[in-house]
């Protein structure tokens, strides 16, 4: 039997236009979008189809990402393709938290635009860097990592997969860590180009105001369990709010992730929101598990007709 896991995009795949084919296409997309307009109190649609340098920015990006990868999650509950189990990477948790019941969209919009202001505020635009360590092994990088940790913050941030794991912290710190791996053999070492260092002790104040601001929402039980980037774990109603506000300042343990779903009997994902870059990850943690991306129509009609 297959068991579906719906695996959400995080911040960094957003692109100008994301969705349109889909709002065009869509009455309950055009009312998604126009939701999130109300809520947010900004033509959300206008602001993704023509302005680059709004939709990069941390506090824009993160409603614009939840906005779209829900209105395609939408979209695939009209064709009654539903998931077992739901993940999302980073900032798509929160639109995994939508699809699994446990806090409504327009709630779960309302707290991202806040936890989007908040990330930039303690983490501004070039307050620190992010660079991805390819085909190292995590006990080397964390070695590295608590060394130059001398110098200033610096520790593993994303385990995306075995043979991508970035870090990320204050500049100094992060440059220190990188000649340390290249002492020790690493070839390849990719400077990314992301708003800030998050998943870095650098977003402690963050983390803490979002903890405050939680406190405001009342979750709802599970309806599809969802597995948590925090502890790799299905994550329980009364943790939520802690596990939240801990998931902005620890690492996102995404292939520690994909193999709690499968351990949990899932048989197949779909990345839901814009790019691949899930599909990605995905097929170099798990080559026996199929995954397909639905980030337009051309990928709907691909999935619907395989």
């Amino acid at each position: 039997m297959t068991k579906t896991a719906f695996l959400f995009a995080g911040q960094g795949a957003q692109k100008l236009g994301m969705a349109r084919d889909f709002y065009d296409n869509f009455a309950i997309v055009r009312d998604t979008f126009d939701q999130a307009s109300q809520v947010l109190g900004y033509d959300l649609r206008r602001l993704i189809d023509s302005n680059q340098e709004k939709l990069n920015q941390t506090s824009y990006t993160q409603p614009a990402i939840l906005t779209s990868s829900i209105a395609i999650y939408r979209v695939l509950g009209l064709h009654h393709i539903k998931p077992d189990m739901v993940a999302g990477l980073s900032l798509g948790e929160y639109s995994a938290l939508v699809a699994s019941g446990a806090l409504s969209f327009e709630d779960t919009l309302a707290l991202v635009a806040k936890r989007g202001r908040l990330m930039e505020d303690a983490a501004p635009v070039g307050s620190g860097k992010m660079v991805a360590v390819m085909n190292t092994d995590a006990k080397v990088i964390e070695e590295v990592c608590q060394i130059a940790a001398e110098h200033g913050v610096v520790a593993p941030a994303n385990y995306n997969t075995p043979s991508q794991i970035v870090i990320g912290g204050q500049t100094d710190a992060v440059n220190v860590a990188v000649e340390l791996l290249k002492e020790r053999g690493v070839k390849r070492l990719i400077p990314l180009n992301v708003s800030g260092p998050f998943h870095t002790a650098l977003l402690k104040s963050a983390s803490r105001l979002l903890a405050w601001e939680l406190e405001r929402y009342n979750f709802n039980d599970f309806k599809i369990p969802l597995v948590g980037n925090t502890e790799a774990s299905i994550m329980e109603k009364d943790r939520i709010p802690e596990l939240l506000a801990r998931q902005v300042m620890e690492p996102v343990r995404f292939y520690d992730s994909i193999a709690t779903l499968t351990a949990n009997g899932v048989t197949q994902a779909i990345e839901i929101g814009p790019g691949k870059v899930l599909t990605g990850f995905v097929k170099k943690i798990d080559k026996q598990l199929p995954c397909n991306s639905i980030e337009d129509m051309v990928g709907l009609r691909s999935f619907l007709n395989r």
